[in-house]
């Protein structure tokens, strides 16, 4: 046997023992007589990885693979090093004291080390695939399913959960949507919280977006196959530099979730009532970002100690605006601010008459503006007599009607109870509900660039034009087909939801729930009238299989599996159809 297949078997041997480990550490309490081989066998079996990556780096030739080689070394080196000061800092202690502190030290190494074989193994099977959206619908599908399975582990809640639950709330929390059956507070352990966080996230992201950040680490450019898998989903218009965008959208996301955590825990630091501050900061943190609504509070961000947080809810407006704009658009902004203020310091430097905002750019912030504004007039009329009296400053009620305004835009937070709102604004809510957030963004909805050109198309055809114009452009008719398409699916999806949701519910179920809550799942948004945990069973499912098709957007699926590449040389005899 060839001396490489040798060292993939030894691989796949310590992936098997790193999982299992990880798996029974983390989700199974262990009888107190076996914590003392347990904990020797973590420091083994990190001493074996670090050795064994250590004479991988030195034996192999290619450079990707001396490089994952070399990221696992250093990863597990470093934790064993800070283990090894630790150790000697506590020399004094019982040797089982000791383990018991560098215990956490080592499982993270373990735990980066898995995460790293992970992407990879993912990396591989999309570079292997030829269908993007196939890959890209897959991935969600097999986080959704770990997910589900790794919720139902014992030490993730506190009374044990049933697989439709499980399954529910890994759809959404992969889906960033935020509809719970169980509570995620008192329901589910600091474990069961974290591995919710990390779905988020990754569903927030994309796994496709994770991998190919891990690729350009490692390799540093990109396959023709890995350019086409995840050029879709971060919408850049060319192959060329993918990954590297990739690596951008990474580190962005990351950077404001660390500064939107830490403002966060600035704004609790004083608040007794919640304990684990910092677990609380940075949870809330990546659910705004990713536009997920999520909470480690039970009644969210509507309990008495935290409601009139305005502080606290200005970041989160501010994260979730971030989040829900879109990496292409943030990216442009920022590269047409850099320009001018460049311009502003030399004025020795010409500028030339480019057009640095997309057109793109320009329709998503009008369009985002305008919904901000619009949804904060209106709720701000409509409540001004209602929810608003309960607060008593003015700036408090300018606080609460801009959180509302902004969190059905896929967020789904709430500082108020939906329930006592008046018909008006929730018909408006879910009307915010279903527009969404911005294309390529973590939020979810038919996207405000879809409201945008169908409008835009409405008022073309009345006056007569064959085609939208716009700041100076035209806008390709494939896109106004494209809009018109989303729009057509999204309201055939919500309608069949929403029969289904009628006739699995007891007779009598009010109608502007359901439809409220079809919403809400679709568009990945997260608000109830306080209906989902009252669902049944296949209600659940129903609103799982919306929740979904939402997130990944049914046209990308229908795209993916009947897009047949054809040249036709020929056109039939073109005919008007009566309309109207």
């Amino acid at each position: 046997m060839h001396k490489d297949s040798i060292l993939k078997i030894i691989y796949r041997f310590f992936d098997l023992i790193v999982l299992t480990y990880i798996i029974f550490d983390f989700g199974y309490s262990v009888n107190k007589v076996y914590n003392t081989p347990k904990l020797i066998g973590l420091v083994l079996i990190t001493v074996a990885l670090l050795l064994f990556n250590i004479f991988k780096f030195y034996y192999l030739k290619k450079k990707g693979h001396k490089k994952v080689a070399l990221a696992n070394s250093l990863i597990i080196g470093v934790l064993m090093f800070v283990s090894i000061i630790v150790s000697i800092a506590n020399i004094n202690l019982h040797y089982l004291d000791v383990l018991q502190l560098i215990r956490p030290i080592l499982e993270t190494g373990l735990l980066f080390y898995f995460i790293i074989r992970l992407m990879i193994l993912v990396r591989y099977i999309y570079e292997v695939y030829y269908n993007p959206a196939i890959v890209f619908v897959g991935s969600f599908f097999a986080i959704i399913m770990i997910g589900s399975f790794l919720l139902m582990l014992p030490r993730a809640t506190t009374e044990g959960i049933t697989f439709t639950d499980a399954l529910f709330t890994a759809t959404s929390a992969v889906c960033v949507t935020g509809l719970i059956v169980v509570d995620t507070s008192t329901d589910f352990t600091i474990v069961g919280q974290s591995i919710i966080i990390s779905l988020i996230q990754i569903g927030g992201l994309g796994i496709l977006t994770f991998t190919s950040f891990f690729a350009f680490f490692f390799r540093g450019s990109s396959s023709f196959k890995e350019g086409l898998n995840v050029r879709d989903f971060i919408s850049q218009d060319t192959l060329k530099d993918v990954l590297k965008a990739a690596l951008n959208v990474v580190i962005f996301t990351l950077s404001v979730e660390l500064i939107g955590a830490a403002f966060i825990y600035s704004s609790i630091v004083e608040n007794p009532e919640i304990e684990n501050k910092l677990f609380f900061s940075v949870f809330h943190s990546i659910s705004a970002f990713c536009n997920a609504g999520f909470s480690t509070l039970t009644n969210g961000l509507s309990e008495n100690y935290i409601r009139f947080n305005y502080y606290m809810q200005w970041v989160v407006i501010f994260l979730i605006v971030f989040g829900g704009l879109g990496y292409n658009i943030i990216f442009n902004f920022y590269q047409y601010l850099k320009i001018h203020v460049v311009e502003f310091f030399d004025r020795k430097r010409i500028h030339k008459q480019i057009s640095i905002m997309t057109l793109n750019s320009k329709i998503v912030l009008y369009t985002t503006g305008a919904l901000l504004v619009g949804g904060f007039i209106f709720l701000w009329l409509s409540e001004m007599n209602n929810m608003l009296n309960l607060h008593d400053t003015f700036f408090g009620k300018i606080t609460a009607t801009a959180f509302n305004s902004v969190t059905p835009r896929t967020a789904g937070f709430n500082t108020m109870d939906f329930t006592q709102y008046t018909v008006p604004s929730l018909l408006f809510i879910i009307f915010l509900m279903w527009i969404g957030a911005s294309p390529a963004s973590t939020g979810g909805g038919i996207k405000t660039s879809t409201f945008a050109l169908a409008t835009l198309n409405i008022f073309a055809i009345a006056r007569g034009k064959s085609r939208i114009q716009l700041f100076g452009r035209r806008i390709s008719s494939e896109s106004t087909s494209r809009a018109f398409a989303i729009l057509c699916i999204s309201l055939i999806i919500i309608g069949f939801a929403i029969l289904a949701l009628l006739i699995f519910e007891p007779k009598g179920t009010d109608l502007l729930t359901v439809v409220f809550e079809c919403f809400s799942a679709y568009s990945t948004v997260g608000l109830s009238l306080n209906f989902t945990p009252t669902m049944t069973e296949p209600s659940k499912y129903v609103i799982i299989a919306t929740m979904f098709i939402g997130r990944i957007g049914m046209l990308n699926l229908m795209i993916g599996l009947l897009r047949q590449i054809n040249h036709q040389f020929y056109e039939y005899p073109k005919e008007n159809i009566l309309i109207n």
